[in-house]
């Protein structure tokens, strides 16, 4: 079953642009992982300390795996000494979309 992760990221003010830049030199890397199709970064509209990545995987399994890469374990920590709230995550599947016309 596909899934998706949304992890809720609060950083410091001043390590926002520190983030901004360090995902834009990992998001290939990430998005290239065995079984991730995609990974995209949010940036709340009224809080812009507030970030979420939402990235797209063929199962738990993938996801799993991606957390004992090296990669992971070099991007957590770092990413994680910015923050300035604890994060939160969801992996969720698709129920229903909508159809545009």
């Amino acid at each position: 079953m596909a899934i998706q992760r949304i992890v809720k990221m609060t950083f410091k003010k001043e390590h926002c642009a520190d983030f901004e830049n360090f995902f834009e030199q990992i998001k290939n890397q990430v998005g290239n992982q065995p079984g991730c199709t995609g990974v995209k970064l949010l940036r709340d509209i009224s809080d812009n300390g507030i970030y979420f990545t939402h990235s797209y995987w063929d199962n738990q399994t993938s996801l799993d795996a991606y957390r004992n890469t090296e990669l992971f374990n070099v991007v957590w920590p770092k990413v994680k000494a910015w923050f300035a709230d604890k994060p939160d995550a969801w992996s969720v599947e698709v129920l229903m979309e909508s159809e545009a016309d």
